[in-house]
């Protein structure tokens, strides 16, 4: 009887021990950008052996679906691919949040092509044929070449949905302030699924995040203005010399404090941003990794 006195007294002191450990852990809610979401994970997964009492979930859908929960109060850190814009700023404060932007990299926005298609470089402008509203390039033959495989040689236009980042950024740097994507586009939920279906489709184009770049697919080089192509890489986002490098952000309510001041403190950090570029993208400054 005594025995099972004491086992009892055993369990019930392990189950109090493990109920105040989770209460000592402080949770970080990280949510937004599906460019950011991979490198995320990672920064969220080593932090585990940095900070072992902070744990940090993180989710994706979208820069809109982490400033939308940045904005209602429901998020501690929003990832975003493009900047908040003023009326989502004024938005957060007139509920009491208040969005401090962080910088915490850079990324190439490369233009993704099927291997086989002999297109090696384009211009903004040819881009913006493609994929404006008022295109007047429908098929390949409308930028002089014609594409093994791609029956009666029609551009299949492949973009993202409305609430990403990436959609909002091409938008603007291709498009124009005031320009408007035709209709027609395979509207893409990721980033990762944009590859996938160039990969398998000879007369697509798109464009996506250079981390997502596979062997599978062809990244053209792009020129702007008259001036010389610029293939993207790490490099050419550091230097802003790829007509489309775009910074990446984090979003916090208010100044960062505690947990979440650490947290970013160490993304910053030569550990943080080794993890960044090792993922494809572009550091925030030059960093040693070894």
């Amino acid at each position: 009887m005594k025995s099972n006195v004491v086992l009892a007294s055993s369990m019930v002191a392990a189950a109090l021990a493990v109920s105040l450990t989770a209460q000592a852990r402080t949770v970080i809610q990280n949510k937004g950008s599906d460019t950011l979401v991979n490198v995320a994970q990672a920064w969220a997964e080593e932090y585990q052996n940095v900070a072992a009492d902070v744990a940090v979930a993180v989710s994706g859908g979208g820069s809109g679906t982490g400033i939308a929960a940045m904005i209602n109060g429901t998020v501690d850190i929003a990832n975003a691919s493009r900047k908040m814009k003023d009326k989502e700023v004024k938005m957060a404060k007139d509920r009491g949040q208040n969005p401090i932007e962080h910088i915490v990299g850079y990324d190439a926005l490369a233009i993704f092509l099927h291997p086989d298609n002999p297109v090696n470089e384009l211009s903004i402008s040819q881009l913006k044929e493609v994929y404006s509203r008022k295109s007047s390039a429908k098929n390949w033959s409308d930028l002089g070449v014609t594409v093994p495989g791609c029956k009666g040689n029609e551009i299949v236009v492949v973009s993202r949905q409305n609430n990403s980042g990436t959609y909002v950024y091409f938008k603007k740097a291709v498009l124009g302030k005031k320009g408007k994507y035709r209709s027609g586009t395979l509207d893409m939920h990721g980033s990762k699924d944009v590859v996938d279906l160039i990969e398998k489709t000879p007369c697509a184009i798109g464009y996506s995040g250079l981390a997502y770049s596979t062997d599978h697919v062809k990244l053209a080089c792009i020129s702007k203005d008259g001036n010389a192509c610029v293939s993207p890489s790490v490099a050419t986002a550091v230097d802003r010399s790829y007509p489309i490098a775009r910074p990446l952000f984090m979003y916090t309510n208010g100044e960062p404090e505690g947990a979440i001041k650490g947290y970013l403190d160490w993304i910053m950090s030569d550990a943080g941003q080794c993890i960044i570029q090792n993922k494809g993208y572009a550091p925030m400054k030059t960093v040693d990794c070894k």
